[in-house]
């Protein structure tokens, strides 16, 4: 989850901290939860571009899948590292450190490619994307979550920020302080999906994520049948309109034809 630009490393504790809390909790389940679908029950080869500190190679790894995570900090790997180890699941797990846009992966394909919380943090997606997308073998899919411009403004209206919530939407501007104190930039559902096309993918129908509850502090931290229930409520609204479209997180899923 880290770039050349952001050294994510020094924000492991508060990304571990969020990860546990009700609104990482969302993301996690939401998008490991259609990645899974997407799969199907056969175990397959998956990369995770931008893994941190592995929660979602993790959940994929748990399910019976074979995973790569490439991520660029070092200290983010130790953590994912350790966190695979205390699992049991070292052994179904390879880690690389690697930057998205010089992936070491020459000669490998994979039936799921992820990118989770990355290209927020990047100047543009096309590159990066294009990176990904060759990897995707046939039958495979691309899965990005970033941040989704059609929601700006949103969360801090909801928590009573109206002044740069009002900025925000009136310029629609893309770009703003994210919870971990590092600048975000957003891309809507379309140009995602034109992205996609534009390298050889077939675009999936698109989620918006944590739509209700984006809002809330990382301190919310629900008994487990009440989010149980937000999620359940997250889960349904993520691919209806027009509640995905308030999502704070887009989740794009494309696939590539498989060959005859």
């Amino acid at each position: 989850m880290n770039t050349e630009s952001s050294d994510f490393g020094t924000v492991g504790t508060d990304y571990a901290a969020y990860s546990k809390g009700g609104r990482g909790r969302l993301r996690h389940e939401i998008v490991a939860r259609r990645v899974l679908e997407e799969l199907g029950d056969k175990p397959a080869r998956v990369l995770d571009v931008g893994c941190g500190d592995g929660e979602m190679v993790l959940r994929l790894a748990a399910a019976g899948h074979h995973v790569t995570g490439a991520e660029v900090s070092s200290d983010m790997l130790k953590r994912a590292e350790e966190k695979l180890a205390a699992a049991g699941l070292a052994e179904r797990v390879r880690l690389v450190e690697a930057n998205i846009y010089d992936l070491p992966f020459d000669g490998e394909v994979f039936d799921a490619v992820c990118c989770h919380g990355v290209v927020m943090y990047l100047p543009d997606s096309a590159e990066p994307i294009a990176n990904l997308a060759r990897l995707v073998a046939p039958g495979g899919i691309l899965s990005v979550l970033t941040k989704n411009t059609l929601a700006v403004g949103v969360r801090e209206a909801l928590r009573g920020q109206y002044d740069t919530a009002l900025a925000q939407i009136e310029t629609t501007q893309a770009a703003s302080m994210g919870n971990l104190g590092i600048v975000t930039r957003g891309d809507a559902p379309y140009r995602l999906n034109q992205l996609a096309s534009d390298n050889g993918l077939v675009p999936l129908p698109w989620q918006g994520v944590r739509i209700f509850h984006d809002h809330l502090g990382n301190d919310w931290r629900p008994e487990e049948d009440v989010f149980r229930k937000a999620l359940a409520t997250e889960w349904a609204a993520s691919i209806r309109s027009p509640y995905r479209e308030l999502g704070r997180l887009v989740h794009a899923v494309a696939r590539r034809e498989a060959t005859a």
